[in-house]
């Protein structure tokens, strides 16, 4: 096993003529949990989707697991999203028609899989989900949902677990819930994690906080308290208004 879990490297992206991302070094080990957090328009979302293989950088490098994403074919990079990365999202993305189960099962059987009915029932059970295999999304709640989209996340068992804004959308308690749950999957299991949110609580369950501005890391805080991040944020956004 690589102690690196992701590594970026001199990272661009441009869109048109806007530079989301410039020379962006960065390494996520294996088994820590990261929060990124910027100001809005930072280059936070286009630095996961690069890390993650959604987006192609402009220049630079990705390495997920040891494997450079950019020498892979469409084909071989959609094969390892699928089979070594994982996504949550604010929205839950969970298909209405399909139990709290199939929703699970889904990743695996896009792979060609057929997954076990004890496999599923035990990676919901991670979740303390066992006994909800049977319900449909409109038959759970928010958080409910939620946990139902790690579980469909982790079933592949996944190098890295990405989360864009994943608590977003829940409530101030189950937005613990669930960031206690992903704390755990980083201690109990060793799952490395990279999130990008906005919120300092949220990013205080990480190892390490990562801040960007105008698409370059202007740096970083280890052992983050909710206080210390929404000092540094407060000091990032006051630079940024001062610079317009």
């Amino acid at each position: 096993m690589t102690t690196t879990a992701v590594r970026l490297t001199a990272l661009r992206r441009v869109h048109r003529d806007v530079t989301a991302l410039d020379g962006v070094d960065l390494d996520f080990r294996t088994g820590s949990f990261t929060a990124v957090m910027g100001p809005s328009g930072s280059g936070k979302s286009t630095l996961l989707q690069c890390a993650a293989g959604l987006d192609r950088p402009t220049g630079g490098r990705v390495e997920v697991d040891g494997t450079d994403l950019g020498g892979l074919s469409e084909r071989r990079l959609t094969l390892l999203r699928r089979e070594r990365i994982g996504f949550v999202f604010q929205a839950f993305n969970l298909l209405p028609s399909l139990t709290a189960a199939q929703n699970v099962a889904l990743p695996l059987r896009l792979a060609g899989r057929r997954p076990s009915r004890s496999e599923v029932r035990a990676v919901l059970a991670r979740v303390g989900l066992a006994d909800r295999a049977g319900h449909r999304p409109a038959e759970l709640s928010g958080g409910q949902q939620q946990r139902v989209a790690l579980a469909r996340a982790l079933i592949t068992r996944p190098a890295v677990l990405f989360g864009d804004e994943p608590t977003g959308a829940l409530d101030t308690t189950t937005s613990r819930d669930v960031l206690r749950m992903l704390r755990e999957l980083v201690d109990r299991e060793g799952q490395t994690i990279i999130m990008v949110t906005h919120d300092p609580v949220a990013a205080s369950y990480a190892d390490r906080v990562v801040f960007l501005v105008d698409g370059r890391v202007t740096g970083e805080l280890a052992a983050p308290t909710a206080e210390r991040v929404a000092g540094r944020m407060a000091g990032l956004e006051s630079l940024e208004r001062a610079a317009c």
